[in-house]
């Protein structure tokens, strides 16, 4: 992996980001680390879309090992929609689009977007809303991001829009990653501007904090593109503990302190929120607000 990590710090800091410029939108986040305290012991789906604030801590409800092994190894149920009144939905940074870097293509309609990898299994859940906090239904949101190893699936031949695409920096030519889909997926809003991804906790290339990829439609119109990460106490204690994780040790692009090229010195509004579910999964989720 040295020499792929070494190449993929040479593209980032030279032409490899592919900047797209769009409206500005607001990313609701809560503390400063985004962990949070959550009470999964109602997992049936409600119509709730509270936006009441919600004091946060810094500990879960649930302090037993990390699952591994990959989504087939999580059995909790999705959380309903009192999860994102945790996060303060409607207390609002106003920050720009980030860029949509070099490894996305189009992806299916998943809700497990895994392809039986392996990982720290983790629940994907994000809302959508306008400037009044109020849901926003029928949108596309996309994501993508790379496997344990810090490599991108690179299977484009169903995709129709793949043209910028970087095969060779995104998947290091790896013959696993070239035929693969991995971590890429869109599902549409519901009623209450919520989509849920089953997915693995995304590893790092040298250069990047780690990260997750988002795209916001609205009639196959781009309404944002960005991304968010994870808090630096967080990403050390899986990226130095866990079975998955371990063998690479820790990210060498911390977020904090601005280090990362993409974040800067504006990440804490990107932060995913984020707790441990009862059986070891990982939930992050995160309330996206567009004007």
């Amino acid at each position: 992996m040295a020499k792929f990590d070494l190449n993929r710090r040479k593209v980032l800091k030279t032409a490899g980001l592919v900047s797209v410029s769009l409206p500005f939108i607001y990313l609701s986040g809560c503390g400063s680390d985004g962990r949070s305290s959550v009470d999964l012991s109602d997992n049936t789906d409600t119509d709730s879309n509270t936006d009441t604030d919600n004091s946060t801590d810094n500990s879960t409800d649930y302090t037993g090992d990390w699952a591994q092994g990959g989504t087939a190894n999580m059995t909790a149920n999705f959380p309903d929609d009192e999860l994102f009144a945790l996060a303060s939905s409607c207390t609002i940074n106003l920050t720009k689009s980030q860029t949509e870097g070099p490894c996305y293509f189009q992806a299916d309609v998943l809700d497990d977007i895994s392809e039986e990898q392996t990982g720290l299994p983790m629940q994907l859940c994000l809302r959508l809303v306008d400037s009044d906090c109020q849901p926003l239904s029928g949108y596309e949101i996309e994501v993508w991001h790379c496997d344990v190893n810090g490599l991108y699936s690179g299977d484009t031949s169903d995709s129709a829009d793949s043209s910028r695409f970087a095969g060779g920096f995104c998947t290091d030519n790896d013959s696993k990653a070239v035929a693969a889909k991995w971590f890429r997926g869109t599902q549409v809003t519901d009623a209450n501007g919520r989509v849920n991804f089953k997915t693995c906790f995304p590893g790092w290339y040298s250069g990047r904090t780690i990260h997750v990829h988002f795209r916001v439609k609205n009639n196959n119109n781009d309404q944002v593109i960005s991304q968010f990460c994870f808090a630096d106490s967080f990403t050390k204690e899986i990226c130095t503990t866990h079975p998955d994780y371990a063998a690479r040790g820790e990210q060498d692009t911390p977020v904090e302190g601005g280090r990362d090229n993409v974040f800067g010195s504006n990440y804490q509004a990107f932060l995913f929120d984020y707790s441990q579910n009862e059986d070891g999964s990982l939930l992050a989720y995160k309330t996206i607000q567009i004007a």
